[in-house]
């Protein structure tokens, strides 16, 4: 099982594929009412949850690459810390990709938009209808990633 994560404090998306697809998707969600703390609280522990109860053997992130925003991009980084951290108490390996390389696995174009990455990932796990959060079809995107360009073993 891979876990695929679009990392966030406010949204973190998350789905689990196998061989045969889509396991389970959803979306962390916390309120800026929370403090930080509790944020990062709240993403560790769902997260380790997911690594249980799926029993996920890798799980795959998209990295923070670039941000034109720095006060986000250290919230978005606090947030994959949190994660990594859940996955290395499970010690489950964590592999990391780019928004450029998610790109390319999935459409073979580096500029290619949010939509067509979308339709790709509905393309190959089967999905009729649009995925509602778009943090969770981008977590699915590079769940696919990983499957695509690992040495992801199937058993």
């Amino acid at each position: 099982m891979i876990l695929g994560i679009d990392p966030g404090l406010e949204n973190t998306g998350w789905g689990v594929i196998d061989e045969d697809g889509v396991v389970e998707m959803g979306v962390i969600v916390t309120t800026r009412s929370q403090s930080s703390q509790e944020r990062l609280g709240k993403i560790f522990k769902e997260i380790k949850a997911i690594i249980k109860k799926y029993q996920v053997s890798e799980v795959a992130i998209e990295s923070l690459y670039f941000a034109k925003n720095a006060k986000s991009a250290l919230k978005v980084a606090e947030a994959i810390g949190a994660i990594k951290i859940a996955a290395e108490e499970l010690s489950v390996k964590v592999y990391e990709y780019t928004p450029l390389q998610i790109k390319i696995a999935l459409v073979g174009y580096g500029r290619a938009e949010k939509e067509q990455v979308e339709v790709m990932v509905r393309e190959e796990l089967a999905i009729k209808d649009k995925i509602e959060v778009s943090h969770t079809a981008d977590a699915l995107a590079v769940a696919l990633t990983h499957k695509f360009t690992s040495s992801f073993v199937r058993a």
